[in-house]
């Protein structure tokens, strides 16, 4: 059984800080900037990646970038009802549907199709996470240093050192205003 996963484009992009502090109302940048980080979340899965846009072109269009899928709805359609046929399609394909929005309508017609709805918030944290070797390598060092009593932080005298004395305060020394030569 495979997997579709359905992006609401413009919902993920209007919804989130991220987007809306980089691109402000530059919605193609915003688009191909949401599509970077998407192949680069789902560059090596086998789900099937669909990204969904409000149109305004005659017919939808569909397009490709490498494993996303990209379609812009056509005017008078909106994306949303975009999303619930390709959810009813997929469902009927006998696939497993998750989709990210914050629209309720979207969410509850998913949800009827029997897929599962996750919020933009948790689809930003997934884009703008580290890689998980990484997040693995990282966890494992802090538990490494937890267990032995390791803190980078600290700083650690000897018992013959003492600390450096501190640095006396007093009066300035004020500079005169005259050129010197």
């Amino acid at each position: 059984m495979g997997k579709v996963v359905l992006v609401d484009g413009y919902n993920v992009i209007k919804n989130n800080l991220m987007f809306q502090t980089l691109v402000g109302n530059n919605f193609a940048y915003a688009r191909e900037l949401l599509i970077k980080q998407l192949k680069n979340l789902y560059r090596s899965t086998s789900q099937q990646i669909i990204v969904v846009f409000d149109g305004q072109g005659n017919r939808e269009q569909v397009m490709h970038d490498e494993h996303i899928r990209i379609i812009f709805s056509r005017h008078g359609e909106t994306a949303d009802c975009v999303i619930a046929r390709l959810a009813a399609e997929a469902r009927a394909a006998k696939q497993e549907v998750k989709m990210y929005s914050d629209d309720e309508e979207v969410r509850s017609s998913v949800v009827e199709q029997g897929g599962h709805v996750g919020s933009t918030a948790h689809l930003t944290r997934d884009l703008t996470a580290a890689p998980r070797d990484i997040e693995y390598r990282a966890h494992y060092r802090q538990e490494m240093r937890r267990v032995y009593g390791i803190d980078p932080m600290a700083k650690y005298l000897d018992d013959e050192e003492e600390p450096l004395p501190a640095r006396k305060r007093g009066k300035k020394k004020k500079r005169s205003s005259r050129c010197r030569r």
